[in-house]
């Protein structure tokens, strides 16, 4: 028994190491980002007529491609893709599980360090819960923001999102190397911390020095017609579906 003591007492401190090591790399913010499909759209060259803000990801704040081994299956959400096809579709193919598998492997199996959402079922299941629960589309509507050839400016929809959740959020816009006169609304994140009550968003990270922040499908993205975060000077155009 003496001999077992030191023993137990190495395991529970090579443990102990462990547990701090990889908590270092624990997520602290989750980010559920919405985008504006026409927009989206209307810079990748897809073609979309959906009319909803729909959602782009579900991200932690720290790491990705955190394992590479573990896989997308969507038998594991089959519940969940009549939903998942409506509020969160592939803008490029909307028959594809493509997308899905990408924010999986990429963001997915970084947030599953947490208990709560250590599976595929969880993570996605999650995403979807927070965005029906926000229903950032219909705010935006209840306070007459709605796609319109006239400009909005920056402030009253910042000043919309923030006072309604209570909650900094950040806005992304499409800026033209072309026409610096306007910008176009984009993209919208909110977060929340690790028990999922939302908390700000940090709004003045570059997304070319945080590319996981930006629009992250596995392609290249032409940079002069990116998102950043809107100018609060520069009027915003909501583009109508095309």
């Amino acid at each position: 028994m003496r001999l077992c003591c030191p023993l137990l007492i190495c395991l529970v401190l090579t443990m102990s190491s462990s547990f701090i090591i990889s908590s270092k790399h624990m997520w602290t913010k989750m980010i559920l980002t919405h985008h504006w499909p026409t927009t989206f759209c209307s810079m990748e060259h897809c073609q979309s007529n959906i009319s909803q803000w729909t959602l782009h990801g579900f991200w932690p704040d720290g790491g990705a491609f955190c394992n590479s081994s573990w896989h997308f299956n969507s038998s594991e959400i089959e519940d969940l893709l009549p939903d998942m096809k409506t509020s969160w579709p592939d803008l490029f193919d909307p028959l594809s599980n493509d997308f899905w598998k990408y924010e999986w492997k990429k963001h997915g199996t970084c947030a599953a360090k947490a208990i709560s959402l250590n599976s595929q079922h969880k993570y996605f299941s999650k995403a979807l819960d927070l965005y029906h629960t926000l229903d950032l589309d219909s705010i935006l509507k209840k306070f007459s923001i709605t796609p319109s050839p006239q400009y909005y400016n920056f402030s009253y929809i910042e000043g919309v999102i923030e006072n309604f959740y209570h909650v900094k959020p950040k806005i992304q816009c499409g800026h033209s190397t072309k026409n610096d006169s306007f910008q176009v609304l984009g993209q919208i994140e909110l977060c929340f911390n690790s028990s999922f009550d939302l908390m700000d968003c940090e709004k003045h990270v570059s997304t070319e020095s945080d590319p996981d922040r930006g629009w992250d499908y596995p392609m290249n993205v032409d940079k002069g017609s990116g998102l950043s975060v809107c100018n609060h000077d520069v009027p915003v155009y909501y583009p109508p579906v095309e």
